[in-house]
């Protein structure tokens, strides 16, 4: 068997696990910033007044952005909410300016921010925020969120979420748990753990529930966990492999890998019914299916050409195109939201495995990352940006990047490795 088949069945192998119930987990992620953008507009974030740690939070997140360049330091005096003196900005040479108040209610906080534009010298947002006092970080995102949007009409994505594996070889009863936490790693909560190691978590459309996999039974199952209740039940549990699940944009059906006629193949599950339909027939292995964002069609990775390569399989006439062609190896394939580029995982000749971007219309493909060992890439909803697992000396990270190229951080754990990103929807 080649190298190539070998790698792609094992990610087609499924591995055990044993959830347990949902705890708030202290094996928290840390931010390192591998790679800042060379230029970027700048943006003053003038201290909040009763700051309670928000304006760090937006400083942070329009860094991270790749397409900003933010500091809360060596800013002109006397800027306060309501109070911009549009010289001062000028000969500071900085375009934005973000300001704030934040006062505490009876059932929380109220955060007031404005964005000024320096050179038109008018605010384009003066907006009010009410939040419970237990989402006052959320708030710092959701400021950030909007700032983003004002400036680029790109919704921002730093009040969402991802989901990861955290390997701890240290406590051997927890040595696996399926984690999810703010994009900047903040606030992480643990959905499972287990002995065994744990693959595959896939969120449903509306961010309200996760699936995974599970050998509680000694075969694998894919299980679908309500993240409010802990609630959880059995989606598929057929002989062989059952791994790999995907949603339907509308939530209805599900995409899964399962060998329960002997081969690895693509099935799609009707949720509602339970109903299940073998969607490919190949002596190959076909795994990994991913639907489009219109549910017309789904890509997967199939080794049928000889080695692993992503294939589009089209509903109405049950039609299988070819989409990768550069490269000895590509998988793993995850779509932008707008439905017009590929992450995948990417093998050029002679090289190790990287996160790569295919346009899926004119098929050029560019590598993005300059880690190796690279896996699982997911997109943030808006497109922007790409979270990937991948290696740097001897621990296991995660890593956030730019699509464009331009920045880069890293999210490793000090309490182990961190593995399988998968980034919620909105």
């Amino acid at each position: 068997m080649n190298t190539s088949r070998k790698h792609l069945l094992s990610l087609a192998l499924i591995t055990a696990l044993s959830p347990l119930a949902s705890t708030t987990a202290f094996a928290q992620l840390y931010l390192e910033i591998a790679k800042a953008p060379d230029q970027a507009p700048k943006i003053a974030i003038v201290p909040f007044s009763n700051d309670n740690g928000l304006s760090p939070i937006v400083e942070t997140d329009l860094n991270r952005s790749g397409r900003f360049t933010s500091s809360s330091k060596n800013l002109p005096a006397n800027a306060a909410i309501n109070q911009i003196q549009a010289s001062d900005w000028q000969a500071a040479g900085i375009p934005y300016v973000v300001t704030g108040q934040i006062k505490q209610t009876a059932t929380g906080f109220e955060v007031h921010y404005q964005l000024y534009d320096v050179q038109k010298q008018q605010y384009i947002l003066n907006e009010l925020l009410n939040v419970p006092a237990s989402r006052i970080r959320q708030a710092g995102h959701m400021v950030s969120d909007a700032i983003y949007q004002a400036l680029t009409g790109i919704p921002g994505d730093f009040s969402g979420r991802i989901a990861y594996v955290l390997r701890n070889p240290a406590t051997p009863a927890e040595r696996y748990t399926l984690q999810i936490a703010d994009t900047d790693g903040e606030q992480p909560k643990t959905v499972l753990s287990s002995r065994d190691p744990i693959l595959s978590p896939a969120w449903t459309p509306d961010a309200k529930k996760i699936a995974y996999v599970s050998f509680e039974t000694k075969r694998p199952a894919i299980y679908l966990q309500d993240l409010s209740t802990g609630t959880r039940e059995v989606l598929t549990s057929f002989k062989g492999l059952n791994g790999a699940p995907s949603f339907s944009p509308d939530g209805q059906s599900m995409l899964f890998t399962a060998s329960m006629n002997g081969n690895p193949e693509i099935y799609q599950m009707d949720l509602s019914t339970r109903q299940v339909k073998r969607m490919t027939n190949d002596s190959a292995i076909d795994t990994e299916a991913r639907y489009t964002p219109d549910g017309k069609s789904f890509i997967f990775t199939s080794d049928r050409g000889g080695s692993a390569q992503i294939y589009r399989y089209t509903f109405a006439d049950g039609s299988v195109k070819r989409l990768t062609f550069k490269g000895s190896f590509n998988a793993r394939g995850t779509l932008s939201a707008d439905g017009k580029k590929i992450a995948l995982v990417h093998r050029p000749s002679g090289s190790s495995y990287k996160v790569a971007i295919q346009d899926i219309n004119t098929g050029i493909t560019n590598i993005l990352t300059p880690t190796s060992l690279d896996e699982s890439p997911s997109f943030s909803p808006n497109g922007q940006m790409v979270v990937y697992a991948t290696r740097e000396g001897n621990r296991g990270l995660l890593s956030i990047m730019s699509t464009d190229g331009r920045f880069r951080m890293n999210l490793p754990s000090e309490q182990g490795e961190v593995r399988e990103p998968a980034w919620a929807p909105k």
